[in-house]
């Protein structure tokens, strides 16, 4: 069955950095696009970045280009979230997903472009 567990997340003060991890089995990892989003409280879950399966191609939320770099290790089914100059506004309960379609070159942006879902793990910016 489809497995997503994230890690990493935790306490920083403003302009600190995190590694958030996202492990995955399941499945063919190496086949699927992935993507972190996350969500702060009273606020919707919105997209923060994305890696197509092959990891040639990513995006990323405007809120974060410069700061954040997805990556991903095909060969320990592991993706990852680097994320630099922490701003009190990151802090929000981030989530891993996997597209919902196979191999595409396309990485979706919206919730609706993903089907499974790892639980989440709390970042805490704190100014």
């Amino acid at each position: 069955q489809v497995q997503l567990v994230e890690s990493g997340g935790g306490l920083v003060q403003a302009g600190g950095s995190l590694r958030l991890s996202c492990a995955a089995s399941g499945w063919a990892f190496t086949t699927y696009n992935m993507g972190w989003f996350r969500q702060a409280p009273g606020k919707e879950r919105e997209f923060v970045a994305g890696i197509t399966w092959g990891g040639g191609i990513t995006r990323y939320a405007d809120s974060v280009a410069g700061r954040f770099t997805i990556s991903r290790n095909n060969g320990k089914n592991t993706m990852y979230l680097q994320m630099n100059s922490l701003k009190p506004e990151d802090t929000a309960v981030y989530y891993c997903a996997r597209d919902r379609i196979v191999s595409r070159m396309v990485v979706p942006t919206t919730e609706s472009g993903y089907d499974h879902w790892g639980q989440g793990t709390q970042v805490t910016v704190s100014s």
